[in-house]
């Protein structure tokens, strides 16, 4: 990519928190805004946004505690924080039509709450991997075991340092650990926006550590599936053949949705977008009719 022109970096306020956004240019073009997932950040869509930028205005926020965002004072990192900040990315960005959403993970979790609760604000949703949890990973414990071990963790978590990285090889090499689908000229790219140099000449990665603690309230699949019910736009729900994400037909999780289209991509894992982009685009394509 380092013959081409780039996103502009750009700020917008939530809950007093300054948070970070990049955008595509051509802002004459539809909306479109592409939202990450837990400890990423925006420049992990680039790939995407340099197809879909010939057809929208394409925006790419850095979720609170992500990329160049502030850290939430407290490390409140809830699902419905997120759905708050994305209004606040649109309010931000003036009058529009209503826009395409594409998230990945928690981003997309927060896309379909989005167009669930504000179902006139949105053109189209592609979901990747975002219905939650499958029902093997939510295990029925008492609300006070929760809450105990919710306390436990954050207090580990204020006594855990960033990791540091000798090099940004190093980084590569636990970005590569993390997903080998990845090729090198994509791992590279994602280590690099995704780390900040320490005064000491190490890296460490940018996200808050405190969002990788775990709500004490379960996943709630009844809401969750409330809010589905009242989207009306299109909705396109993507998955790889090699996640753990579960099979949402079986589990009922398909029937909350008036009209979804469910994809599976064979040879991708959970970063569906990263494992197999082309093919990933070519859905996209012929589901938004490009």
């Amino acid at each position: 990519m380092a013959d081409i022109i780039g996103p502009t970096s750009h700020f917008f306020y939530s809950q007093r928190l300054k948070l970070h956004y990049v955008d595509w240019g051509n802002s004459d073009k539809p909306l479109a805004i592409l939202v990450h997932g837990g400890r990423d950040h925006c420049r992990s869509w680039d790939f995407v946004a340099l197809d879909l930028r010939n057809y929208f205005h394409v925006v790419a926020p850095d979720l609170r505690g992500h990329g160049d965002s502030d850290w939430s004072i407290g490390g409140s990192y809830s699902i419905t924080d997120h759905v708050l900040d994305l209004g606040q990315l649109i309010n931000a960005l003036g009058p529009q039509d209503p826009a395409v959403l594409i998230g990945h993970s928690l981003g997309a979790g927060v896309v379909l709450q989005r167009a669930g609760v504000f179902p006139e604000s949105v053109r189209a949703v592609i979901a990747i991997e975002g219905l939650g949890p499958p029902g093997a990973m939510i295990r029925e414990t008492p609300a006070h075991e929760r809450m105990q071990h919710w306390i436990i963790d954050m207090l580990a978590l204020a006594q855990r340092k960033p990791r540091e990285y000798p090099s940004l090889e190093a980084a590569m090499a636990r970005m590569r650990e993390a997903n080998p689908h990845l090729t090198p000229e994509l791992q590279r790219h994602l280590t690099v926006y995704g780390v900040r140099r320490n005064e000491n000449g190490t890296y460490s990665w940018k996200y808050d550590n405190y969002t990788r603690a775990t709500s004490p309230y379960l996943f709630n699949l009844k809401d969750a599936m409330e809010i589905w019910s009242r989207i009306r736009c299109p909705v396109l729900l993507v998955r790889g053949d090699a996640s753990w994400a579960g099979d949402w037909e079986r589990d009922g999780r398909l029937d909350a949705f008036r009209t979804a289209e469910l994809v599976t991509i064979r040879n991708a894992g959970h970063w569906v977008h990263h494992d197999q982009l082309n093919e990933f685009l070519h859905v996209v394509h012929r589901f938004l009719s490009l």
